[in-house]
């Protein structure tokens, strides 16, 4: 049953599935759908077009689904889509899109987007990712499944992080860092690969083996980018996240981070 407490404004054409409960001094706007077990804490803003899946969790003072600051932004209906099964913490503001790119911010499943962190307008985050306190994604950003951001992280526009990446404490991403690798520092630089995720994910001692030996040659052999790709050709066959790898370097258009 859906559970809204009388302190809260819901505008009449939010649609709110069974077992949403919504906390007191909450407002959801027009346009806003909300899907089944959903929990919106207190003093919670969201405001449409916004689509939220299923069993997510909202906490206090989150802004979800306003305007974008972008100065190209001219009030059009661009979209916030969030999946299922999410943790969006205190304070954490998400924008939605602009029509200038794909008019959708996205956010997937089973993410962890953790206080005072904030997601841009037109961004991408995938499934199973953790945004730690205050890490800040300007416009445009896309980031890949399982990846991780530790606090105070912030990522330039158009800059893409690859699924299992992860930066340290207070790294500042220009470039995109590829899928795997380990990032520190402001600027970022490549330190090693997140081979510590990947254990706790289950990932082979083989698999990790190729992925070293795939880092070293990207990093530590001098090549340059073209010339260490090519010599990624063989374990990429071997091993999909070699594959993996190898292919979100490719993708880059910023550059990656090195």
């Amino acid at each position: 049953m859906t559970s809204i407490d009388p302190r809260a404004i819901v505008d009449p054409s939010a649609q709110l599935a069974d077992g949403v409960t919504v906390g007191p001094w909450s407002i959801i706007g027009p346009d806003v759908v909300i899907g089944e077990e959903t929990h919106i804490a207190s003093h919670v803003v969201i405001k449409g077009p916004t689509r939220i899946g299923k069993r997510n969790r909202i906490y206090q003072f989150s802004s979800i689904g306003e305007d974008t600051p972008d100065l190209k932004y001219k009030g059009e209906a661009t979209r916030l889509v969030i999946g299922d099964d999410n943790v969006i913490r205190e304070g954490v503001t998400i924008h939605r899109g602009t029509v200038q790119d794909r008019a959708e911010t996205t956010l997937g499943n089973h993410n962890l987007i953790m206080a005072y962190a904030h997601v841009g307008h037109d961004s991408v985050i995938g499934n199973h990712c953790i945004l730690v306190n205050n890490t800040a994604l300007a416009g445009h950003v896309h980031v890949g499944d399982w990846a991780i951001l530790s606090g105070y992280t912030l990522v330039h526009q158009y800059c893409h992080i690859g699924a299992h990446a992860f930066s340290g404490m207070g790294t500042a991403i220009g470039k995109d860092v590829p899928a795997f690798v380990t990032v520190f520092g402001n600027p970022a630089e490549a330190r090693s690969m997140n081979f510590e995720g990947m254990k706790r994910r289950g990932f082979s001692s083989e698999a990790m083996q190729a992925l070293r030996r795939a880092y070293k040659t990207v990093y530590r052999q001098g090549l340059t980018v073209e010339e260490a790709l090519c010599e990624l050709d063989e374990a990429a066959k071997q091993f999909s996240e070699v594959a993996l790898f190898r292919d979100s370097i490719q993708a880059s258009n910023r550059g990656i981070t090195r």
